[in-house]
């Protein structure tokens, strides 16, 4: 009888835990409900998610999807045992993307892969992918939990999120009629936003803070808590301007590569974006960063915001009536640069002035 008791063994013992998934579902409910919207207004647990455009208001639309992640922002939550935003941050990276082509974010699905499922710790990163979704005007329609041993250590986890917008035919985003002498427009960041925080970690390990330290940078905050601050999300707030003013010609969420990657993405090849660093109100965040790890200004806006979320191009004679829009539902505007015309050879981003690390 040497094959007895080699056949009792379950998926629990192999280190998946049924039972914890369907806890969590459980739990995620509420929050999943509270981002229902028009077009969207089934309950997660089917095989896939279901959204109406015609119930949504759309006559001929252009759907737009993006995905991403939130990078290794998630080694600071993991650390820092604080997993209650980085959700929002999932979501915002997503549908920041959307807006800047002129869409309106429609629904969202996320995808959460632990190496042993807590369903507290779940919970609560679904809640705040929630609270992303209800700040963006989307709805979380679905997605995927995955307790995957063996492939991640204890505590570690990872998100992907997927987002689909819509807008209608002809009116997506940039303009063809970005032309030089245009105003660049700059949206201020809530802080590092999702983008760079390998440096980051390298920095605080220099620094020799832990993450419960106070923040040198944010008072009354610690080092973990501050640097947790999530994404700012600008959906709302661009839809408006776009929709109310018809002044938005283009508009580029600053992400990976600062930037110098990310505004000529929305630019003719005949033109070039004049920054002048001078205009920036550059939060402590960065300063801190900058002056501990000892990183060059042209590093720093090569890898992070530096203070600016977002830019939107308009024209001269529209710069204020975007400006006092965008200002109505609560963003802090700034006039960024112009739109000159692009030497041969010259980058799509050129810069005067000084930032003010």
């Amino acid at each position: 009888m040497s094959g007895e008791g080699r056949n009792g063994l379950t998926y629990s013992d192999a280190g998946v835990d049924i039972d914890a998934g369907n806890l969590m579902v459980e739990k995620i409910k509420p929050a999943v409900r509270s981002t229902m919207r028009s077009g969207a207004d089934g309950e997660i647990g089917g095989f896939g998610g279901l959204f109406d455009l015609k119930a949504a208001g759309f006559k001929d639309p252009i759907l737009v999807a993006a995905n991403d992640g939130v990078g290794t922002k998630l080694k600071i939550a993991i650390d820092a045992n604080y997993h209650d935003t980085v959700g929002i941050d999932l979501v915002a990276m997503c549908v920041n993307d959307l807006v800047v082509q002129g869409a309106e974010p429609l629904f969202f699905l996320d995808y959460f892969a632990t190496g042993k499922l807590d369903p507290d710790q779940g919970a609560a990163i679904v809640k705040g992918i929630a609270a992303g979704c209800v700040d963006a005007g989307c709805a979380l329609i679905g997605g995927e939990t995955a307790e995957m041993p063996g492939m991640y250590s204890a505590g570690d986890y990872d998100l992907a999120g997927f987002a689909v917008g819509a807008a209608e035919r002809g009116q997506l985003l940039p303009s063809v009629a970005i032309a030089e002498g245009d105003v660049i427009l700059g949206l201020a960041s809530s802080g590092v936003h999702s983008n760079g925080f390998s440096l980051v970690r390298k920095i605080v390990e220099i620094s020799g803070l832990g993450w419960d330290a106070p923040a040198p940078f944010a008072e009354g905050k610690g080092l973990g808590e501050a640097l947790l601050t999530p994404t700012r999300i600008y959906v709302r707030q661009v839809l408006k301007a776009i929709r109310e003013t018809g002044a938005i010609k283009a508009l580029a969420h600053i992400t990976g590569g600062g930037f110098p990657e990310n505004i000529p993405r929305v630019l003719p090849k005949t033109l070039a974006a004049e920054i002048d660093l001078g205009a920036i109100a550059v939060p402590p965040v960065f300063s801190w960063l900058a002056k501990t790890g000892g990183v060059e200004p042209k590093e720093m806006l090569r890898t992070f915001n530096c203070g600016v979320g977002m830019i939107a191009v308009v024209a001269e004679a529209d710069a204020e009536k975007a400006k006092a829009s965008l200002e109505a539902e609560g963003e802090s505007v700034f006039t960024l640069g112009r739109m000159v015309a692009r030497q041969d050879g010259a980058q799509g981003t050129v810069y005067k002035g000084t930032l003010g690390l």
